[in-house]
Order: structure tokens, then C-alpha cells, then sequence
């Protein structure tokens, strides 16, 4: 998909994370920190870390209509091999179990395979956020087997089962490579009982809809994968679209963006809100740069005071247990089921 017009760094009256949160906190109806007073959960704090999230740039070879990080091909931030190695040195202070590796096509990053070698060295379990396409790109022939030799969970985005929606939502022909990709990933074992490489798929609406439930969701994907294609799979997350970034421009372009936003106001959820990835995540993003999750480092916002504000200055103890800074973008995380980068959470 060509991109079109974009909200980052594109011109557009919404351009930047400031502008962005303004427009949603001048939305009508309550602020996420009056619902989580409400719900006994302010002020809300990480209760520890145990998934350090890097986001090593928005280089990506695909322009997804969704994207909250307004990747494309078009982008230039990406990680250093110097800042790499200090996300690496910071893991290696912290228990938490898991890398998670995202972008943009976070393989596109030159620091990926180091950061994913020097994370298996430390014992760790490296999940790769993958949007398909990339394991077919010239030059990757390699990258697919680089993966499974790691034993590198992959966590795939497929919108849907159907060519038209996830065309609709991803580019033209995106569906048929990501199908070929997923066959790839098949036959070097991914999404096989016992082979100890595990392959998830991510699905989010086409549209201004909140998710269906995800047990529903995995099965019928399980059923029509296996039909259609002969591709199996292990789990499904399903994720709530966010208001920001490209998102949030097609709602405002199309009409939706209030009711989008009340829709998820109304659905707020407590039980979601306690378990929100926040207070088990750190993330990194491309330039060291410390949030409390993708969603806030893509509107650059900061962590609170107290904190340590970059990777060189890493503090497992501090970052634990910090105070996380919150919006109505929030929401996002905490309607019905709620969401999380690990699927439904409620």
C-alpha cells in the first residue's frame, strides 16, 4: 500500500504525540484517571518488570492503514548497535524472562539478530513481532531458519483469514504473501505440535470495532487456516485497534473518532485496567529512550519523574515498581476484555 498522507512528522494538524493527546483528552466524556480513581487503581504502578519490549525503529516495508507507529519504507529511525547493546546490558540486570522485539519490521533493524543472540545467551525467551511480508523480502532468504535456530517465538499480524480484509487494512497482495510466509514458517516447524517453536497470531478489527472474543477468534482462525491453506498455528492475540497515530487520522477522516473513543470509554473495564501490560513492561525505543509501553513511546510520552529516562541509565528496582503515566489513549488497553500485546487480559 502506498502510504498516503501520515500523522508523524507528515505536516498534518495532528502531527506529533502532543498534538494527538490533545485531541483525544478534548474529547467529551471522562479521563482514564477518573476511571481508575473509580476503580481503586490510582495512582496505577508497574508491579515489576517482566517483559522488556524493544522497539528498534519504524523502518518497516510495509504501510499498514492501522500502524500505531507510523512505520513505512520511507522511515530512518532506527536502532544503533551501540544502544542495542546497552538494551542487552540492561536485561542482563533485570529477572524478566522476556524479550519482545518490535518495530516497524524490527528484522529490517541491523541490531536485530544481535539483540536476539545476545538475549538466547542470557537465557531468555525473544519474541519477534513479524509482519509476514519480511521473511520474503531479497536478501532475507536467511532469516526465517535464523529464527527457528534461536528458537525465536514469532508473532505474526494476519487481520484476518479472508484476502480482502487484511488487503484492505495491510496493501494489496499482502494477504497471498503472508500465507506463503506462514507455509514458510510451517515447514521449519513453527506451529507444530512438540517442535518448540511457537507461532502466534495477532488479530485486530477492520474497522472502528472493538475485538470479538479471542477464544471464538483462535478457533475459527485455527478452522479456516487449515482448510483454506493447510497452516496451522499454536495461540491468536486479539488486540484492541488504538486511537493514535494512522489509526487515529482514519477515524478522524472517516467520522468514527468520537464514537470509537466513547465506544471504548463505556467498555471500560477494572479487572482489565489491574492487569494492563504497563505494570509488568518496560520498552525501549529506538534511541534508548524508556516508556512505560509502545503505545505512550509512539506519543513521547515520558516516564514520570523519578524515573530514569534512557536505557544507559537503566534501574530494574526503580523501573519496577514506577508510577506510569496514563491518557485516554488508555482505554484502548482496558475495553471488555481488555488488550494487551499478549492478546485479551480479562
Amino acid at each position: 500500500m502506498a502510504p498516503s498522507k501520515t500523522l508523524l512528522g507528515r505536516g498534518d494538524p495532528l502531527a506529533g504525540g502532543a498534538e494527538q493527546v490533545r485531541r483525544l483528552e478534548a474529547l467529551p466524556g471522562p479521563g482514564f484517571a477518573a476511571r481508575l480513581a473509580e476503580a481503586g487503581l490510582a495512582p496505577l504502578r508497574a508491579t515489576g518488570i517482566a517483559v522488556f519490549q524493544v522497539n528498534v525503529g519504524k523502518l518497516c516495508n510495509q504501510t499498514c492503514r492501522h500502524c500505531h507507529v507510523d512505520a513505512g519504507p520511507d522511515r530512518t529511525e532506527v536502532m544503533s548497535a551501540e544502544t542495542a547493546e546497552l538494551c542487552l546490558l540492561a536485561l542482563a540486570r533485570t529477572d524478566a524472562p522476556v524479550l519482545d522485539i518490535t518495530g516497524g519490521a524490527p528484522e529490517l533493524a541491523p541490531c536485530f539478530r544481535r539483540l536476539v543472540e545476545g538475549a538466547r545467551a542470557l537465557g531468555r525467551r525473544v519474541m519477534d513481532r513479524c509482519n509476514l511480508t519480511v521473511l520474503l523480502l531479497p536478501g532475507q532468504a536467511d532469516l526465517a531458519p535464523f529464527l527457528a535456530s534461536h528458537r525465536v517465538e514469532v508473532v505474526a499480524s494476519l487481520p484476518s483469514f479472508l484476502a480482502s480484509s487484511t488487503d484492505a487494512q495491510r496493501g494489496a497482495g499482502i494477504f497471498d504473501r503472508s500465507i506463503a510466509a506462514l507455509k514458510l514458517l510451517n515447514g521449519l516447524g513453527y506451529g507444530r505440535p512438540g517442535s518448540g517453536l511457537p507461532l502466534t497470531l495477532v488479530h485486530n478489527p477492520v474497522g472502528a470495532l472493538l475485538p470479538p472474543p479471542q477464544a471464538e477468534t483462535e478457533a475459527r482462525f485455527k478452522a479456516e487456516l487449515a482448510r483454506r491453506h493447510g497452516i496451522t498455528f499454536d495461540r491468536l492475540f486479539c488486540i484492541t485497534n488504538m486511537p493514535i497515530s494512522r489509526y487515529l487520522e482514519w477515524l478522524r477522516d472517516t467520522g468514527n473518532l468520537e464514537t470509537y473513543v466513547e465506544r471504548l470509554v463505556a467498555a471500560f473495564n477494572p479487572l482489565a485496567a489491574e492487569q494492563v501490560m504497563c505494570r509488568t513492561t518496560i520498552s525501549v525505543g529506538w534511541d534508548g529512550t524508556l516508556h512505560d509501553c509502545d503505545f505512550n513511546q509512539m506519543l513521547d510520552l515520558p516516564l514520570l519523574p523519578g524515573s530514569p529516562r534512557h536505557v544507559r541509565d537503566f534501574d530494574a528496582a526503580v523501573l519496577g515498581s514506577r508510577r506510569i503515566a496514563t491518557g485516554r489513549h488508555c482505554f484502548g488497553c482496558t475495553a471488555g476484555s481488555g488488550s494487551s500485546c499478549g492478546g485479551t487480559i480479562a
